[in-house]
Order: C-alpha cells, then structure tokens, then sequence
C-alpha cells in the first residue's frame, strides 16, 4: 500500500479530511492522492499556488513574509499548509514550496525544499529538504516527503487522543 493510500485510509477511518497547496509539485500531490480508489470519502481538494501573489491571496501566507524572505521558506510553507486548510475547510492541510531548478531562486539552490503540514488542533509541522537531482527527481522527492511528513503527524496525533481518552496513561 503506498503512503498515500494509507494516509488516506487513516483519514476516512478517522472522519477526517485533506487539502493540500502546492507550488514546486505543481499538482503532483494531488494527483497521487486522486489515484487512490476512494480518495474522495477524504480529499477535499488542492490549490496550486505557483505564483507568489497566489499564495498571498489565495492561501493568507504573509505578505510582509514574502517580501521579506520570498516563497521558499519554512514559514511560508507552514502558512500554506494552515491557509488551505482553512479555505478548503479540511481537517489537515499539507503544502509543498521549493525551488526544482533549473535556476536559484529567492536567493535559495535548487533542492531547497519545505514541506508541511497543518493539524485540526492548529499543531504544524515542517520538514526542510535538501534535495539532489533533476526537476523530476526533485519534485518527486517532494511529493513522497510531504506524504511522509502528513502520515507521521496522523500516528502522532492518534496516540495523543489515545492517551487523551485514556486518562493520561
């Protein structure tokens, strides 16, 4: 089963769902979550931001921030991940944001990657990545991590509703 059928298994299970931002991946998260049978009972939809202003003004991400530290930051990342979640009224938001090259960009290499993720009790997550290879290979990359990172909090946050239920045990 990949990450992506389990994520999304957990997610049903659960009465939960998912949206996710993308910039770098370009779709490419959404379209390995939409190539799982069922995906719908959890998928609430995508955003793909590529263009800054869209983060800005679609997804809420900072403009200050922006500005400041352009779109490939840890922050943004996070921002992104919050912001669609909100605006698709998901129970976790996931986002991508990164520079795949050929070219540098905001003053950050190619392989500069932040995946995140957004939690229903305002938890988040970010992972950076340093990643070699291709545009291919990169993107790739970060689609498999985000997936990773977003299945990661799920089992996290499953034992702290155990424990939770539990009494504290």
């Amino acid at each position: 089963m990949t990450t992506a059928a389990r994520v999304l298994a957990l997610l049903a299970e659960r009465g939960e769902t998912l949206a996710v931002a993308e910039s770098l991946t370009g779709g490419l998260v959404a379209a390995e979550l939409t190539a799982v049978p069922g995906a719908s009972k959890s998928f609430r939809g995508s955003v793909t931001a590529y263009a800054t202003t869209l983060k800005r003004d679609v997804l809420g991400v900072d403009a200050t921030l922006l500005e400041e530290r352009g779109a490939v930051d840890p922050e943004v990342a996070q921002q992104m991940a919050a912001g669609v979640r909100e605006v698709l009224g998901a129970s976790w938001g996931i986002a991508t944001t990164g520079v795949a090259g050929p070219e540098p960009q905001d003053g950050q290499p190619v392989g500069t990657v932040f995946v995140a993720v957004a939690g229903p009790d305002g938890s988040g997550k970010v992972a950076a990545l340093g990643l070699n290879g291709g545009r291919v290979e990169i993107r790739r990359e970060s689609v498999r991590s985000v997936l990773k990172l977003l299945s990661g909090e799920l089992h996290e946050n499953a034992r702290t509703q155990d424990t939770e239920q539990n009494g504290g045990t």
